[in-house]
């Protein structure tokens, strides 16, 4: 028969962080009296804390039997997958779930997490450094492929950001770019990363677009602005920029202006 498993932080001897193991588990069975919930966020309270040391600071009289391996934590929140047959006085749903509307699925730890490991992968901190820091906050590591999924939402939130439509009119068009150094084929190159912001007819100031290319060549800045056209960008009346050639022939072109 197979045994049904779920993830879980369970402890296996006692001690500090590092005994805590993020690992497949037997699915507890459902018994009489009891109530199966499907765990999205749990609270982490000093009770668990003398219970990952083995109550050690607890006179030896007070020390109750816990039987290894255990998984800590007893404030939850979650959705109800099942209930015995002998419980009583829970609410029942005809559709839907117990799981409040205005939490989201991904459990408080897993988001904090991944949010740490999203802003250093942003601050090119290396996949090493990230399964360093990992491991520090108590956990068993991380590896390349665990990082590049995970900050694979940022790319998906990028694309978005940079194809999203611009509605109204935008009268005044700040273009530039800078230069940093990025890793290609093993090898350390500079690149010229370019900037679009502009400022709406209601004033508001955003930044409407950037890419990255191997230099300012006029066939470059062309596309980029004309990649701003077909995404809704008009109403253009004042294009603030240095004298590059490259902006200007190009802004020439593709907005009929000429760079101040």
């Amino acid at each position: 028969m197979t045994v049904k498993t779920m993830k879980a932080v369970r402890l296996h001897e006692f001690g500090g962080p590092d005994v805590l193991r993020y690992e497949d588990a037997p699915m507890p069975a459902l018994k009489g009296g009891e109530v199966l919930v499907r765990t999205h966020a749990v609270g982490i309270n000093p009770p668990d804390w003398y219970l990952r040391e083995g109550y050690k600071s607890l006179p030896p009289d007070w020390q109750p039997p816990i039987a290894l391996p255990t998984i800590p934590g007893t404030d939850i929140s979650g959705v109800v997958e099942a209930v015995a047959p002998d419980v009583r006085g829970l609410p029942k749903l005809r559709q839907g779930s117990y799981f409040p509307e205005f939490l989201e699925p991904r459990r408080t730890a897993e988001k904090a997490l991944t949010a740490v490991i999203q802003e250093a992968y942003i601050k090119g901190i290396s996949t090493r450094s990230v399964d360093d820091l990992v491991k520090a906050l108590g956990m068993s590591g991380v590896s390349k492929s665990q990082v590049s999924r995970l900050c694979g939402e940022l790319d998906e939130q990028v694309g978005a950001f940079l194809n999203r439509s611009l509605e109204g009119d935008w009268p005044y068009l700040w273009i530039d770019a800078t230069y940093v150094k990025t890793r290609e084929a093993g090898r350390i190159v500079s690149v010229a990363v370019i900037v679009a912001v502009g400022v709406n007819t209601e004033g508001q100031r955003e930044v409407l677009s950037l890419k990255v290319g191997a230099s300012e060549a006029e066939p470059f800045w062309t596309e980029f602005l004309r990649s701003l056209n077909r995404r809704g960008l008009r109403g253009v009346k004042l294009v603030i920029s240095d004298s590059h050639e490259g902006i200007k022939a190009a802004a020439s072109k593709v907005l009929k202006a000429t760079p101040d």
